[in-house]
Formats: C-alpha cells, structure tokens, sequence
C-alpha cells in the first residue's frame, strides 16, 4: 500500500479509482442554515432518530455525519443524495441498497469530539475510527477488560507518559478492524492483537481465532493532531490512501 497522510483540499472533479481508498475529515459544528439544508436530505428513519437526542448539540451532529456520508455518496455515485437508501446487517454495519452497476463501493464512518470521519473503496472493505482522547478513563482498568493479553503486556511496559497515546493507539486500531469485520462485539476485542507503542508502526500483528486473516487486512494510523487518535483499516494491500479535507464551505451540490 501506499500512504500519504496529509490532508489536502479536495479538487473539484475528484473520483474514486479502483487502487485507491480515500478518507475524508471534516468538522461536525456548522451553522444552523447549513446543517437544516442536510437535515432535508436525510431518510425518514434518519429523521427520526435525529429528533430522538435530548440535546440540539448531538441531534447537529448526528443530522451533519449523516448528511455529509450522503452527499459524498451521492457524488462517487452520480446520483441525488436523498435517492440514496441503506440497510444494515444484524451487527448495525450500513450498506448501500440498489448500487448502479459499477463496482462496488465500500464506505465506513466514525465520528468523535467535533470531528467526522469517512472511508471510501471500491471492491474492499474498510473500516474507520477516531476517538478524543479523553482524559478522565481508567486506562489500566479499561486495558483489562478490551485488550488482549499480548496488548495488556505492551500496555504495561509504557512509561506513565506514554499510556494515553498507547491505549488510543489500541482502541482505535480495534475499533476499526472490527468496523471493517463489519461483526460488532461478536468479533471479541481480545481475540486479535494490534501494535500500540506510540514509537512502532500501526500494525494488525495476530488474529487468534482465524490465524490467516491478519494477512489479508491492512492497518494504518491517520494523522488527526493534538487531542485525536484514529486509525483505519483497509481489506488487502495494493491501494493507495489519499486524505481530503471537507471544506469550510459545504459544497457537492449541497
């Protein structure tokens, strides 16, 4: 695989090659105008659960995520972004129902904090995640209970100063090989080990239950800056990344 992992402005006739996996970044807080323009291009069941959240700062969120994962949709496939319909299988992965005949196109999302992220292939499956890196956990005791007993003896070597950043490295890496799985918690997060020394490359080392699949899976860490971890996971290893950025300015038509 190749990996660049900055974060460039996006051209405005941009396309989704076959060899490429392309990850998007952009900021949850937009001005109400904006964020009532996507609200209407949501689903009913989208809609609905937007009005579930108690507070107007998550029901934003959720109606931006939403409604930038469409609008990016809609343009890799030509199509309008309210057409678009999902379904999900019984772990709560979201695919696309009814794609064009093209090659399929593969998509995951994860957001945290004020950040969105989205990861987009053809003919692969890939998973994302981003996580604030939150100050107030127990990460010995959180350790314990979701690392596996390989990640629990590298968590333990760390230096005090080191332990956050080895324990986002882990949760994130985790988090989005078992997004890409696409089986939830079924797929336990002790049964596969993931490299977390802040000083060692991101690293799908061992799954335990199926020995081959840490072959056939790709692991990268994204660069996010102060306060973020993320990482994503990619089926295979011939692609190449390319990060864009969302602009301030909502554009794609929307």
């Amino acid at each position: 695989m190749t990996v660049d992992l900055l974060w460039r402005n996006v051209p405005c006739d941009f396309e989704l090659p076959d060899n490429e996996v392309q990850v998007w970044r952009a900021m949850l807080d937009r001005p109400l105008s904006r964020v009532q323009i996507l609200h209407q291009t949501l689903s009913e069941d989208e809609q609905q659960r937007a009005a579930r959240f108690y507070f107007d700062h998550d029901r934003q969120h959720y109606i931006v995520a939403r409604g930038l994962l469409r609008a990016l949709l809609g343009h890799y496939l030509k199509v309008e972004p309210a057409q678009l319909r999902f379904t999900y299988n019984a772990y709560g992965k979201p695919r696309l129902v009814g794609q064009p005949d093209q090659p399929s196109l593969s998509f995951n999302l994860s957001h945290s904090g004020g950040f969105v992220l989205y990861a987009f292939a053809r003919n692969r499956t890939v998973g994302i995640d981003v996580e604030q890196m939150r100050t107030n956990l127990d990460y010995e005791q959180m350790a314990e209970h979701v690392f596996s007993p390989y990640e629990r003896q590298e968590f333990c070597r760390l230096a005090a100063e080191q332990k956050p950043d080895g324990f986002f490295n882990a949760w994130t890496r985790k988090e989005a090989y078992i997004k890409a799985r696409g089986l939830g918690l079924a797929l336990p997060l002790d049964q596969f080990d993931v490299s977390l020394h802040p000083d060692q490359p991101a690293r799908l080392l061992k799954t335990h239950s199926e020995p081959l699949a840490a072959e056939q899976w790709s692991l990268c860490a994204l660069t996010m800056g102060s306060g973020y971890k993320a990482a994503l996971v990619v089926e295979g290893h011939a692609w190449q990344l390319r990060c864009w950025q969302w602009p301030d300015e909502l554009s794609l038509g929307i």
